[in-house]
């Protein structure tokens, strides 16, 4: 896999300072059941790493510490870690909102029986994958049988509650560009997803985040293997809007990896670009460490999140 950090780290992107902390992005794993194209953690069935208990037991205590309101997980698939339920219910428990970033397939895998349920009893939301509505879009992406395997988990949820007007179980669906280009206007593209979905399976979600794919990792490398990487960080960079800054997530959001050390986001982590630039952090060293105001380490890559329409966790800016 080529290195994307060296042709990242020399940038003209604007200095920008945290504020105040709302989520606590984790990432418990690189175990994946699928091998996404896009995926810019590099994951896979084959990768090993895990969050050990000990660091895990410590997510609670810093998010009761600095008054964080949301626990975001992530992967991999992070169902796949062994303490996934444990931690779930002991931060429902603590009334802390629980965000599991799924790929909808994990739903049948073997030992994941009663994951739909168990999520909707503990008001887990759902921020689900589908780059697509039509099968050969996906299973191009993300793999042969993805797309039905997702289909039948977005049915399955949609039984148990999810994706009501009511909004009582958010089930949210996620776009990813297929190859080096910008997402789509997410308003228009989701009036499409919510059309073609009910039309053809019946299925209802709330939003569709329209996310842009990042230069880095996997994708990062493709780009260049195929002598387009100049140019699509150009892309990015032409296409810059500067109210955008306002509002990307990496002020809210601390990113944590599977060892527990800390980042300004998910992109940052998997460049090993350290929270703030500086000496590496871990997450017992915010138990008694406020973050608002300090700087936000950034690179190229960061013009990816303020493109055109913006690009977070939370789709558009």
């Amino acid at each position: 896999m080529h290195a994307t950090l060296p042709l990242l780290e020399v940038t003209d992107f604007p200095a920008i300072e945290r504020q105040s902390l709302e989520t606590l992005q984790v990432n418990l794993g690189y175990k994946c059941n699928q091998r996404c194209l896009h995926c810019h953690v590099n994951a896979g069935p084959h990768r090993t790493e895990m969050m050990d208990r000990e660091t895990l037991d410590l997510i609670l205590p810093v998010i009761k510490a600095r008054g964080i309101t949301t626990l975001d997980l992530t992967g991999g698939a992070p169902e796949l870690h062994e303490d996934f339920r444990y931690l779930v219910v002991a931060a429902h428990a603590a009334g802390v909102h629980v965000i599991d970033r799924c790929n909808l397939t994990i739903l049948f895998e073997p030992g994941q029986d009663g994951l739909a349920e168990f999520l909707a009893e503990n008001q887990v939301e759902v921020v689900a994958s589908l780059p697509c509505y039509s099968l050969a879009n996906v299973d191009k992406q993300r793999g042969e049988g993805v797309f039905d395997k997702s289909i039948a988990a977005l049915q399955k949820l949609n039984t148990l509650g999810y994706g009501g007007a009511d909004g009582k179980l958010r089930l949210n669906l996620v776009y990813n560009p297929q190859g080096a280009t910008l997402p789509p206007k997410q308003q228009a593209l989701e009036i499409d997803f919510k059309r073609e979905l009910h039309k053809h399976f019946g299925i209802q979600f709330n939003n569709l985040y329209a996310l842009a794919n990042m230069p880095i990792k996997r994708f990062g490398s493709t780009l260049i293997s195929k002598g387009k990487f100049h140019d699509y960080i150009k892309l990015l960079k032409d296409n810059y809007v500067e109210e955008n800054i306002e509002h990307v997530m990496c002020r809210s959001l601390l990113s944590v990896d599977w060892q527990g050390y800390l980042y300004d986001c998910d992109f940052n982590q998997q460049l090993e670009l350290t929270l703030g630039g500086g000496k590496r952090q871990h997450l017992r060293d915010v138990l008694d460490n406020d973050l608002k105001g300090k700087a936000i380490c950034v690179a190229e890559h960061c013009f990816g999140c303020t493109a055109g329409q913006g690009s977070s966790c939370g789709g558009n800016l």
